[in-house]
Formats: C-alpha cells, structure tokens, sequence
C-alpha cells in the first residue's frame, strides 16, 4: 500500500484524507482494480503527450490564403516545430523515408548528401518490425485519404493522418509496457504508477518509435518471471528486430544464470531470439539486402550526436572525431561495461535481480554510445522502477531528462530566435549524465549491500524476505558458480564460514540460514 510505504505518496494523499485507514477494506472492488487505475494513469499523460505534439499538426492553406477549397500544407512557419516545442521525428519520416509516396521500406532508394558532401545511396534506416509498422501505417493512412475521397469520411493532411495512427498505435504499445511490467513487480504493482506518470511520457512517447521495442522488452521480462524462457526469448528477439537494444537483455541473463547454474534456460531463451530474429529479417535481407544493411550502415557511419558524451569533449577539445576511431572507442567501452558489469553480477555477496543489472546494463549503453537520441532515456523508465525503489531520486532525473527537450530545441531556432545560449544544452546534457550514473551507483550500492535494497529487505514486513520478482527461475535459486572472495583465515586456527551472502542453502539437506542466522526454506528446485 504506496500511502503507507511510499512517502512521496504518503504526503500526496493528505489531499484526499491521508493514507489508507487500518481497517480499511482492500482489494474489494470489481471496478477500479489496480492495473485499471494505472491504465487511467497512463492514458491521461499519454493525452498530455499528443496535445504536447498538436503543435506541429496544425494546417495553413498551401498558397498563403485562407479561401475556401485551397489546398492545405502543414503550417511549420517560423520553426514552428522548435519554438512550440512539438517537433517529432514521426512527422518528419513520413516524407524523409517517403512514406507519403506509398514506397515499400528497403526497396525504394533516394540520394542526398553525406557528412563528407559526398552523394550517398539512401534506403530505409530502421530496423525490420519498426519500419514495417511505419509502412503500414503510412497504407491506412492513404486508404484513410481514399475513403474521404470516395465516400466524404472526415480527413486531415495525410501526414497529420500518418501521425494520429502511428501515435495510437504507439499508445496502445505504452499500455502494454505498463500492463508488463506492473505484473512483473507482482505485489509491488503500484510502483508502476512512476512510469505512467513519468514526465519523460509527456516528451517523447510520440517522439519516435521506441514504444514498440519497449513494449517486447517489458513483455520478456515478464515471460521471463513467469519462467517461460522461450517465450521471453521470442519477445526479446522481436524487441531487437524493432530497436538494437533489447539484445541487452541477453548478456544480463548469462551472467546470473552462470551464477545460479540455469544455463539450460538461458540457452532457450537466446535460441528463441536469435530463432525469431532471423524470421522476421530473413524476408527482408534476401529480397533488398541492401536496404536491410541500411540501418547498420547509417549507425556505423553515424557521427557523435550532440546528445553524447563524445560531441561534448570534442567541442571542450576543439577536435572532430574520425568515425572509425570514433566506432571503436565506443565498442571498447562498451564491451568495459559488459565486463564489469559481469564482475559486480558474479562477485556480489547475493545475486543481483534481473531488473537491477537490465538497467545497469542499458544505462551503460546510452552513456559509452554515440548516440544518445532524447527519447532514449525512454528505455530506462520500466527498468528504473523495478530496479530502483526511490521515487524521489527517480522523479528528479525524470525531470531533468525531460527539460533537456527545451535548450535541445532552441539548438535548431535561428539566432533571432534563439531563448537559450548553446551552454545551457552543455550543462543539461552534463547533469544527465550525472543524474543516470547516480541511479547506477545507488543500484551497485544496494547489490553490494542487500539489506539496503527496500525490495529485499521488505522494511514495511521486516519479516517477509523476497528475493527477485523477476527473476523466474533464478528467484531463490541457490548459486552454483561462486567467485566470491572468501576472508582470511583466523589467526587461531577457526576456519573461515563456507560461504557469504544473504542466502546459505545446504546442498542436501534443504534449508540454510541467511546473514542474521534465520533459518530458511530452500528453493523447490533445490535437491
């Protein structure tokens, strides 16, 4: 109950009487059950969301009149789409992919210049099940036009169409995300409710099309608390034919199953990816293979972005990074944060939960990568409330990431126009950085020191231990690989205890005790 555990909430409901009484009746009505609260939650920011977007939707006459049967064109006047604050790279695709001329994604090429000024062949960049989703959009918009044609059915501009359409079904895509993951926080579902109300919702849930990919994220790791390995593994592989990232997940799973000896089930669940992965690619890559390697080739080409770390010591330095050189920097760090990522996973005194390394693992990746597009900070928002129970220290980064939208926009206005000196996107860019490796190092703290970890520790029912929600198999899995290491021996001649950490299970007998010497069950599946 969040008014009596959570003191964000606990102060918030005074305003409507204060926390739940103690003889209060819970979980007795039919109507307004939890996931149907936080489904109401979601769809009042994910309207604050499109009317965030509106901006850039409104229409003007195509020849600067406003007599009745002119044509229409959208009104992005006076930069429009950077002084109202509603620019979105769903608007701006829809011609730049042209989708508006009923091209087939990975077919239809264009040319336009290079970083270099050098011509260069252009093809669809986005992964497989993204830009298919934006194709068939783009096809009912057009028979959306057609039918306002044919038969006088209410229509807009087509681009205004293709946005409506794609923004409802990236919304439905968002309930889902929040639909996954509060029953994966199982008796923590109300926690769920920082990511309905996350401002970074507002921002960018219509800015691109990441919803799709965190939507299959959030579905895996559900299967996967539901110890459905290969199912999880489907929608991880479906996630990375949407977006890169949910191949993350993967790395996370070895390295706790390695710990708790569940490799049987991570090795389902990568088959199941890579399995899915081809499935949905391989139509793709033999019919246009060059438009399938676009989206490799556009990232591997990619310059640093203004978003990244690197744009800024490159401007601090007064350098421009080669791009081979560049590519390579980014992988040896990223492959630094793999390893020690690993190394906190196997040498903690207790296995980590699958939620604290997840997020570890992708705040990792948008800090060492050279992109860092704003909508990224996105993928953190589900991982960040399971893994983190601080609504205060979540809702300040929130925050900060959602104002960095403001001095990033005035980046793109014309210096008459400019409100904010280029600095200020510096210091935003700088401060998130801050406030994400502050997250990250207060989820190391509480792996390093689960009693600390409010998840775990349950200081609201100090004598109810969990361990991990979503963890499946591995929840109150004993260890098989231990690289702990052990203390010194005494200098008396006692020997020094077996093992350390939060959870000590015999190896037959079926019980052990944990650091405060209570005894408990072992796992069922412990023999």
């Amino acid at each position: 109950m969040p008014s009596r555990t959570d003191e964000v909430v606990r102060e918030a409901s005074s305003v409507v009487g204060g926390p739940v009484g103690r003889h209060a009746a819970i979980g007795r009505s039919r109507t307004w059950t939890p996931l149907r609260v936080l489904f109401a939650l979601a769809l009042c920011f994910l309207a604050l969301g499109w009317f965030g977007k509106a901006g850039c939707l409104q229409q003007a006459p195509a020849d600067g009149n406003s007599a009745s049967g002119a044509s229409l064109r959208l009104d992005w006047d006076d930069q429009r789409q950077y002084t109202d604050l509603c620019y979105s790279d769903v608007i701006g695709l829809f011609g730049a992919e042209r989708l508006n001329e009923g091209a087939f994604p990975y077919r239809t090429y264009w040319f336009e210049k290079g970083s270099d000024g050098q011509q260069v062949k252009r093809y669809m960049e986005y992964p497989v099940i993204t830009g298919m989703y934006m194709y068939g959009v783009a096809w009912v918009a057009r028979a959306w036009d057609s039918a306002h044609e044919k038969w006088g059915v209410p229509a807009a501009l087509d681009v205004v169409l293709f946005f409506n359409l794609a923004a409802l079904g990236l919304a439905l895509f968002w309930l889902v995300t929040i639909w996954a993951t509060a029953l994966t926080a199982r008796t923590r579902v109300w926690v769920t409710w920082m990511a309905a109300l996350s401002p970074l919702v507002i921002v960018h849930i219509f800015t691109n099309f990441d919803a799709i990919a965190m939507a299959m994220v959030a579905v895996a790791i559900l299967c996967w608390s539901r110890r459905k390995p290969w199912l999880s593994g489907v929608f991880i592989g479906l996630g990375t034919a949407a977006k890169l990232y949910p191949v993350l997940l993967l790395p996370v799973l070895f390295v706790l199953c390695l710990r708790a000896g569940k490799l049987r089930e991570f090795f389902q669940t990568a088959a199941a990816a890579v399995l899915v992965w081809i499935a949905v690619n391989l139509p793709i890559l033999i019919t246009y293979p060059q438009g399938w390697w676009e989206f490799f080739r556009y990232n591997s080409d990619r310059a640093a972005e203004r978003d990244s770390l690197y744009r800024i010591i490159s401007d601090a330095a007064g350098f421009t990074w080669n791009t081979d050189v560049l590519n390579i920097v980014s992988m040896v760090l990223m492959i630094a944060v793999v390893a020690a990522i690993a190394a906190v996973a196997l040498l903690a005194p207790q296995r980590p939960r699958l939620a604290q390394l997840a997020f570890l693992m992708v705040a990792g990746f948008l800090v060492v990568n050279k992109v860092w597009s704003p909508q990224y900070s996105l993928w953190l928002v589900p991982l960040a409330v399971l893994a983190i129970p601080h609504t205060r220290l979540l809702f300040a980064w929130m925050l900060v990431d959602a104002f960095v939208w403001i001095p990033r926009m005035a980046l793109y206005l014309d210096a008459d126009r400019k409100w904010l000196p280029e600095q200020w996107f510096t210091v935003a860019i700088v401060l998130r950085a801050i406030m994400v490796l502050a997250l990250c190092a207060v989820v190391v703290w509480q792996i390093w020191n689960p009693q600390d970890d409010l998840i775990r520790s349950r200081r609201d029912r100090p004598h109810e231990r969990l361990d991990d929600p979503a963890g499946g198999v591995l929840d109150r899995a004993p260890d098989r690989l231990d690289l702990r290491p052990r203390p010194r021996a005494s200098t008396v001649g006692a020997s020094a205890p077996p093992t350390i950490g939060a959870w000590h299970v015999a190896a037959r007998g079926g019980h052990g005790r944990d650091d405060d010497g209570n005894v408990e069950c072992a796992s069922p599946t412990t023999t």
